[in-house]
């Protein structure tokens, strides 16, 4: 896999050198830019597939010639850029506890492999986006908050704690993506104390008497943090408040959130000067998310206070298919609200599993999905674990799309990755997305312009069999083969 990443490398290099089903039902906007078109342009394929060496390699190169009538027997993509839709702000993943304690276990060469590997636009996947938790979460080594028991004051609040492993770390990726990352923080648990608990663990509920006190902990949070020279964009109010975890989690109805964000947290924030971050509802999966935003954007007090409202993947654990519907019927009903996707990894690490393919194509069905259903953003959980899918301190142990092998001071990049770069180094901040769709369910696919006027289009391959399809953007059309289980960028350069 290390060669693999050579090569991989070596090419972007040459490359810089060198230089979805549609959501119908959302609202276009048409007044972004003028049309895009392909006229006198050729597009670059990309592409990465199962059982070879392809990893984010370049495949071919072709030019446009004006599209003919395509037949039934014919496979297509269609795209029309005169059709747009939700502005993208970025793909990123989460710098947990878990991440930064594994990084710092690396060498210096390997840490720097790594960060660029993730964060530079030219030599890897250029992440734009970042996720961390506010105190400890599952991926932590141990339970820790930023104060003292029993402290409602919060006088005692210190981010120490994470200024060994985690600070560190998210500051250099943030020089490593070229000084700026949309960089947002969600918190898993209050204290103790706030839950009448003696620990974090296993759900409970805030206590109304620290409503207040923990509105003002999210905002100390930010503040320090922004005194260390790390921007927040945003928080999310609780992660999974849904589900009593056997880790970090609080519980809170659809009710209890919209009251706390209104009467609280929002007020809050106003009142110590942070009235312009982003302020993210739900942050759990896609089954019950409708309740949540029917139950917080119907009240306007509470509305105003929220951008948007993230969202998991990981509705399948009592069966059935990711419910991507649920964020078209939300697309539609609240237009003005933003999706996010604020976690998702492949759970129950198998070190047997590191190329398990499966797991890649769980991020590109759910990415292109999700952006055709008007997904703003997508941020996925750790960006790194170790060969044990830890540190976790409950024994919740995951895939990540790198891990460090500690016994050989190696990184394994696993095909997740590449599928992740697919998006990330080709569609950047600003992009709009453009109406696309396939022919054929084998292929899925999703088209964002940037604002360079390059365009990239995404194609993913479910079936076991290598396609030839026709690619159609406005009246010109090329053709392109895609192999069995493989993803790929067709980018068109501005």
């Amino acid at each position: 896999m290390k060669i693999l990443l050579f090569i991989f490398i070596s090419g972007l290099v040459m490359i810089s050198c060198n230089q979805e089903s549609t959501s119908e039902d959302a609202e276009t906007d048409e007044s972004n830019t003028e049309t895009f078109s392909v006229m006198g342009k050729s597009v670059d394929v990309y592409t990465t597939a199962k059982d070879s060496e392809l990893r984010l390699g370049q495949t071919g190169t072709s030019t446009f010639a004006s599209a003919e009538q395509p037949l039934e027997s014919e496979v297509s993509i269609f795209v029309n850029p005169a059709k747009t839709f939700q502005e993208f702000i970025g793909i990123g993943g989460a710098i947990t506890d878990a991440s930064a304690e594994v990084f710092a276990k690396m060498p210096s060469d390997k840490q720097e492999e790594l960060l660029k590997a993730y964060y530079d636009p030219v030599y890897g996947i250029g992440y734009s986006l970042l996720r961390t938790s506010i105190h400890s979460c599952d991926f932590s080594s141990g339970s820790f908050t930023y104060v003292t028991d029993e402290d409602p004051e919060l006088g005692t609040f210190n981010i120490d704690h994470d200024r060994q492993y985690r600070i560190p770390m998210i500051k250099r990726a943030i020089e490593a993506a070229g000084g700026e990352l949309l960089f947002y923080a969600s918190p898993w648990s209050p204290p103790p104390f706030m839950k009448g608990k003696e620990d974090m663990l296993q759900g409970g509920k805030l206590l109304p008497e620290y409503y207040r006190s923990w509105a003002l902990y999210y905002t100390k949070f930010i503040k320090a943090y922004e005194a260390e020279g790390m921007p927040i964009w945003g928080i999310t109010i609780q992660n999974e408040p849904m589900a009593v975890q056997r880790w970090e989690s609080c519980i809170y109805t659809a009710e209890e959130e919209r009251d706390f964000l209104r009467d609280y947290l929002g007020p809050v924030m106003e009142e110590e000067g942070l009235g312009d971050k982003k302020i993210v509802v739900w942050d759990h999966n896609r089954d019950l998310i409708n309740h949540r935003a029917n139950t917080i954007f119907e009240d306007p007090e509470a509305s105003k206070y929220a951008w948007g409202i993230g969202f998991h993947w990981y509705e399948n654990w009592a069966g059935g298919d990711p419910m991507f519907e649920n964020l078209h019927q939300i697309n539609q009903s609240y237009p003005d609200k933003k999706l996010l996707f604020t976690e998702g990894c492949n759970e129950r690490f198998d070190r047997e599993k590191y190329e398990f393919w499966p797991n890649a194509e769980r991020y590109g069905r759910s990415m292109i999905n999700d952006f055709n259903a008007g997904t703003v953003g997508w941020t996925d959980w750790n960006i790194l674990l170790d060969h044990n899918g830890g540190p976790n301190h409950v024994g919740n142990f995951c895939f990540a799309p790198v891990h460090a092998d500690l016994d050989v001071n190696e990184w394994v990049y696993t095909p997740s990755y590449y599928y992740i770069g697919h998006f990330s180094k080709y569609v950047k901040p600003g992009a709009k997305r453009v109406s696309t769709v396939s022919s054929r369910s084998h292929l899925l696919s999703t088209t964002f312009v940037n604002e360079d006027q390059s365009m990239a289009t995404v194609v993913m391959n479910q079936s076991d069999e290598a396609i030839a399809y026709k690619y159609f953007v406005g009246d010109q059309m090329t053709e392109v083969r895609i192999p069995a289980r493989a993803m790929q960028t067709l980018l068109i350069q501005g």
